[in-house]
C-alpha cells in the first residue's frame, strides 16, 4: 500500500516472445497496464502493443515524479534500438521476462 503522498510511476519497456519489437510505456499501475497489453494482444489488438505482442517486461524504472516519468518516456523513444538494447542489457543481460513486477 502506498504511504499519502508517495506515488509511483514507471517507464517501462516491453518486448514480443522473440525480442523482435520494443515498446515503451509510462503509467502508475504496472500490473494492470502490462495486463491491458496482453487483454489487447489476445483479442482486438488495436494498440502497437498488442498488434506486435509486445507482453514481456524486460525493463523497467520507478519514478516519484509523473513529469519526470514523462520526460524520461519521450527521452527512452528518441533512443536508437541500439542504444535501448544497451540500457536493458545493464540491467537484464539475459533478457529475462520479468514476472514479478513492482507494486
Amino acid at each position: 500500500m502506498k504511504t499519502f503522498g508517495t506515488h509511483n510511476y514507471y517507464v517501462y519497456i516491453l518486448t514480443n516472445k522473440n525480442h523482435q519489437v520494443l515498446y515503451i510505456g509510462v503509467t502508475n499501475e504496472l500490473r494492470s497496464r502490462i495486463q491491458q497489453h496482453i487483454n489487447d494482444a489476445q483479442t482486438v489488438k488495436k494498440t502497437f502493443a498488442g498488434r506486435y505482442n509486445c507482453i514481456h517486461l524486460v525493463y523497467y524504472e520507478r519514478f516519484d515524479n509523473v513529469n519526470d516519468a514523462i520526460r524520461r518516456e519521450k527521452e527512452l523513444k528518441g533512443w536508437k534500438r541500439e542504444r535501448k538494447e544497451a540500457l536493458i542489457n545493464a540491467v537484464n543481460p539475459n533478457w529475462d521476462f520479468i514476472v514479478e513486477q513492482p507494486e
